[in-house]
Formats: structure tokens, C-alpha cells, sequence
């Protein structure tokens, strides 16, 4: 088993100066914490995995191809591989955790 504290997470996101803290790895997904925080703009390319997004803590909208909705605390939002998708008009500092698979990089 592997447990983690989000606290924990922020505050070695932070310490590395990074808006994305990878902290997991295994064989068929990848796990990390994304910050961006109030009008901040994201600058997500697509990736080469499917990801989910859980919503820990914040609010804006999320575009994902054509389709926008507003995103907050406990929101999760599937993004297929390949498909453009960024957060925008955020109004509270966003923390998200974020699923790849197959992993990452």
C-alpha cells in the first residue's frame, strides 16, 4: 500500500518550484498533483495517455475539445488521449489530481 497526504503533496509541489508533482508511478497509470492558481493560464498540450481529473480544491472551467464546463471542489472530468483540454477562467486557486494511463511519460 501507498498512502499520501494532500498537504504533503502541495507542499513538495510547491518546494519544487513546478505547477505538476508526479508521486506515483506504476505499470498501468501515473498519478499527479496540478496547480494553477486564480488567473493563471494553463499551458497543457495534449497527451498521448487518457487522464482523469479529480477536483481537491479551487474553481474555473475546463475545455476539453468542443465542450466547456465549470469545474470545483469533488468535480472529476475524463479527458481521452490526444484531445485538446485546459483549465481557464479560474477564480480560486486550483489543486487537481490527475490520473494517467497508461502512465505518464
Amino acid at each position: 500500500m501507498k498512502a499520501f497526504r494532500l498537504e504533503e503533496l502541495e507542499a513538495e509541489r510547491a518546494a519544487n518550484d513546478g505547477a505538476y508533482l508526479q508521486f506515483l508511478r506504476e505499470r498501468n497509470m501515473s498519478v499527479g498533483l496540478y496547480a494553477l492558481d486564480r488567473g493563471q493560464l494553463d499551458p497543457q498540450q495534449p497527451h498521448g495517455q487518457d487522464e482523469v481529473y479529480f477536483v481537491a480544491s479551487g474553481r474555473a472551467l475546463i475545455t476539453v475539445g468542443d465542450e466547456t464546463t465549470p469545474v470545483a471542489r469533488g468535480s472529476v472530468v475524463y479527458v481521452p488521449a490526444g484531445v485538446p483540454h485546459r483549465f481557464h477562467h479560474i477564480t480560486e486557486d486550483l489543486r487537481v489530481l490527475v490520473v494517467f494511463s497508461p502512465p505518464e511519460g
